[in-house]
């Protein structure tokens, strides 16, 4: 892809800012190797900024090589090395040896002038002790700059972080509005922008190199960083209720339709969508949610109020549900063949934690191919994407194999099993229905249409054909 053709990405006004026009180049620092930190180097790099990214590099390419799905990211991010506006670095075993590579520049007036400092908590841990990096900062000269933590943490840690920086302008900014498969353009027009603030209404002057974004934003909010943290935990695990309370009903729709009755959980959801008091988001019955963010917002949630003894059995009902409903979709094959399904062969379409991903970090699919090999069954998956990642972790699986092609593999296959099928992709109904094999629908990806169209079986979740 050529230059001027990945220019047309980027929006007109942020192209603008990318001349210089003579002035000292803003260095943007950023410790980290996550797909936060990539997407933040690349849209600063768009603002128009020098971006240092230190990281492991070994692990930041395993990371860009599994995010090869993004939509425009990867292109972007390649194009800025190239002109070395993403200059990468092996991150030094000390913050202090990195903060010394920046002094110069400061006491001496160099063209590169550090305008901020950007830590993923993620990739801090791994390299630097907490009270090693916090000294390390309050020992630097330069108390003058901002400093950006990010990252998932037990309610109120970066805020007693924030309390340890002897500066004044540390700043916490939560990734609530990153979507995986469009990550650069929902930062750069991202849904809710919030920032947490040790110093209150600081973040207007002193991150002016981030204003864009802020302007861009469907809705903003700055507070204490404190505040922020609540918020930002209490965003992730409200939608990871949506989730399960649907799944839930879902259950509760399977047990309806066992009396001959026909309700269709993807029809309910649709309807309570269209309250606006409610809205549509995170509300599609499945086999729940998976990859990095959620999973992980909800354990560190639980953890703080572990901390101030306090019982969440909302919570704790969350992440049960989420769990079974992961094995959901095997019961209703086990109840299907009445148990009998020793040594058969099946079908799995899609491996990721959700459509247009890459990645299957909590996914279906791993307790469903345990499942599948505990009663000695044949599995080939046909998967778009993570095909290195699986074969990473289950290529000496004498049971395992991939496919090339949804449909060759059909004719000697006992059943399909749906995890994850991107929208964007059409079902062949006419091939499956060559076979006249039971369908079962992890995800409920078939239309109503579709289903009623199959010669062979149904069972989605919360669905029946």
């Amino acid at each position: 892809m050529s230059a001027d053709s990945i220019k047309d990405y980027i929006p007109e006004h942020i192209q603008i800012s990318n001349q210089n026009n003579g002035q000292k180049t803003e260095v943007c620092v950023i410790v980290g190797h996550s797909i936060e930190a990539i997407t933040s180097a690349v849209v600063l790099a768009s603002l128009g900024n020098a971006v240092h990214l230190y990281s492991n590099i070994e692990v930041l390419e395993q990371q860009l090589q599994q995010y090869d799905f993004e939509r425009h990211l990867p292109a972007l991010w390649q194009m800025y090395v190239q002109q070395r506006r993403i200059i990468t670095q092996e991150l030094p075993d000390s913050a202090e040896l990195l903060l010394q590579r920046y002094v110069p520049s400061i006491e001496n007036g160099d063209s590169e002038n550090v305008t901020l400092y950007w830590l993923f908590l993620d990739t801090v841990k791994s390299v630097w002790l907490e009270d090693g990096w916090v000294t390390a900062f309050n020992h630097s000269s330069q108390q003058g700059l901002p400093l950006i933590i990010s990252g998932i943490e037990a309610i109120g840690h970066i805020s007693d972080l924030a309390q340890r920086l002897r500066r004044a302008w540390v700043y916490y900014i939560p990734f609530t509005f990153l979507q995986e498969g469009s990550a650069y353009s929902s930062m750069l027009a991202p849904s809710l922008w919030l920032i947490g603030e040790k110093m209150p209404q600081s973040s207007t002057h002193k991150l002016s190199v981030l204003q864009p974004l802020r302007l861009d934003a469907r809705a903003f909010f700055n507070a204490d960083i404190a505040t922020i943290e609540f918020a930002r935990s209490s965003i992730m695990s409200m939608l990871a209720t949506r989730v399960s309370f649907m799944n839930e009903m879902s259950r509760f729709a399977d047990r309806y339709n066992a009396d001959h009755n026909k309700i269709d959980i993807n029809q309910v959801s649709h309807i309570i969508g269209l309250d606006d008091r409610i809205g549509g988001s995170y509300l599609q019955a499945g086999w729940g949610f998976g990859g990095h963010t959620l999973p992980k917002e909800l354990n560190k949630l639980q953890q703080s109020g572990e901390v101030h003894s306090l019982d969440m059995p909302l919570l704790r009902s969350v992440m049960h549900i989420n769990d079974d409903q992961k094995e959901l979709i095997f019961r209703k094959f086990w109840r299907y063949f009445d148990g009998f399904i020793d040594s058969k062969t099946v079908m799995i379409w899609g491996s990721s934690y959700k459509p247009r991903s890459g990645r299957t970090v909590g996914s279906a699919i791993h307790p469903l191919l345990a499942l599948l090999w505990s009663y000695n069954i044949r599995t080939i998956v046909y998967t778009d994407r993570p095909q290195t990642e699986l074969m990473g972790r289950y290529g000496q699986q004498p049971l395992f194999q991939l496919a090339s092609d949804p449909y060759e593999a059909l004719p000697n296959t006992h059943a399909i099993f749906i995890v994850s099928w991107s929208p964007q992709e059409q079902l062949d109904i006419a091939q499956i229905n060559q076979q006249a094999i039971p369908v079962f629908d992890a995800q409920n990806a078939l239309t109503r249409m579709q289903i009623d169209s199959l010669v062979g079986d149904y069972r989605g979740i919360g669905r029946v054909k």
